[in-house]
């Protein structure tokens, strides 16, 4: 035993029926690792969170076409040179268009 009683990790990893490579994650890691921080892209790709893919119809078309939202917070329209803030938000729904043409050329989440 060690100092006041406590055993050594050397002595507990000796014991382990387990090799230290091969033990599980603590589920505090397994669980930081499965939810990701505010504002980082979902690991699910095909999320369609924002309902992008109900207006895809839009990409090549007018600009002018763009449905009026009802609820404008989860929306942004801007041109593809504009500047915009980077911040990720899966439930946003993003309309690009071609600020010469007023072409619509992305509909995405973001």
């Amino acid at each position: 035993m060690g100092k006041g009683g406590l055993i050594p990790l050397a002595a507990l990893a000796a014991c382990s029926s387990t090799p230290a490579s091969d033990a599980p994650a603590p589920r505090a890691v397994e669980e930081a690792q499965m939810s990701q921080p505010i504002g980082t892209r979902p690991t699910d790709p095909t999320a369609d969170l924002c309902k992008a893919g109900e207006l895809q119809w839009l990409v090549g078309r007018s600009k002018s076409e763009i449905p009026v939202p009802v609820e404008i917070v989860n929306r942004r329209v801007t041109c593809t040179t504009c500047p915009v803030t980077e911040d990720y938000s899966p439930h946003r729904l993003n309309i690009f268009f071609n600020e010469q043409t007023e072409i619509v050329e992305q509909v995405r989440c973001g």
